[in-house]
């Protein structure tokens, strides 16, 4: 199978079990509702994805909302009160298999935790690959890919299937650079802005890693992908979160863990018994809900809520 179709194989489960947590089973549709304002979203200017027809919609489920079809990337800043500020600054990019993003669970509420901390967050909402304007149309087109995540497939080097990723990236890396050119407004130190990701956001941050040009401080994967991959030589300190029954990537290995490790890079690893995929922010009764604050404990343990000495 070429590197090509499994990446779509990839981002149709990615999409299938961000939107569907946190329970499979649960009878929440989809509900469209009206692209709500975001006076502090900022235009990355890394232009409109090429080929769009359709333009952007939302639609809340679980109590929370989603967005579709992106055509322009825009980074909202949540800045810390300045009597906490560390600056620290992370870029957080919301899941959703490439399709949706999970703005408001694995995004908003992340920032919002994160610059209670000291912490400066910017949720990135980065263009989308296209999907039906119609609700009952987009609802056909995941039930469609549904069928086509139960099969088994091969999963190739993904490294290979990261190259379909060049919007996002890009969008990525002007991210990094907006907030590194702004550092002096927003209190930022240009040397301690990480990057966390949640499923398909897990998976643009590792490739933000790989592409070599953003150089994140520190990363986070919750929830992403955890195959074996390169480590660039110079690739930052990652923490890494995952529940044992998580359907997409639980019990495939951790060939990605054991590559940063040999390659002597630090990383932190937690694997929870229960949580399924999809968990981010939403409060839940499995240990996997805990995963935030050892993310922040985390982050302070690597000494990036102070100036690194000069």
């Amino acid at each position: 199978m070429t590197s090509k179709r499994w990446a779509g194989h990839a981002l149709a489960a990615l999409l299938t079990l961000s939107v569907a947590a946190p329970a499979m089973a649960q009878a929440d549709r989809m509900v469209p509702i009206a692209v709500p304002a975001q006076p502090n979203a900022i235009p990355l200017n890394t232009g409109p994805l090429p080929g769009a027809k359709t333009k952007e919609s939302w639609h809340s489920q679980y109590n929370s909302v989603f967005a579709r079809n992106v055509t322009e990337a825009t980074l909202t800043p949540f800045l810390p009160d300045p009597a906490k500020a560390t600056g620290a600054a992370v870029i957080v990019a919301p899941g959703g298999g490439f399709r949706t993003l999970s703005m408001q669970n694995e995004g908003w509420d992340v920032a919002k935790a994160l610059a209670d901390r000291g912490i400066a967050a910017f949720v990135l909402k980065y263009r989308l690959n296209q999907t039906p304007a119609g609700m009952a149309d987009f609802e056909k087109s995941m039930a469609a890919m549904f069928s086509s995540v139960a099969r088994p497939t091969a999963r190739p080097n993904p490294e290979e299937a990261l190259k379909g990723l060049a919007p996002q990236i890009a969008d990525s890396r002007a991210a990094f650079a907006l907030v590194r050119q702004r550092a002096g407004e927003w209190k930022v130190d240009p040397a301690r802005v990480g990057m966390v990701g949640f499923s398909a956001g897990a998976m643009l941050t590792v490739a933000t890693v790989l592409d070599g040009q953003a150089k994140p401080a520190f990363i986070g994967d919750i929830y992403g992908p955890l195959q074996p991959m390169t480590v660039p030589a110079d690739a930052p300190p990652m923490f890494a979160a995952i529940a044992a029954d998580d359907p997409l990537f639980a019990g495939k290995g951790f060939g990605l863990i054991d590559q940063w490790l040999a390659a002597k890079k630090p990383v932190e690893f937690h694997l929870y018994g229960r949580g399924g995929h999809g968990f981010g922010m939403y409060p839940k009764t499995t240990t996997s809900t805990g995963w935030f604050d050892a993310f922040y404990r985390w982050i302070v343990m690597e000494g990036f809520l102070k100036p690194k000495a000069q």
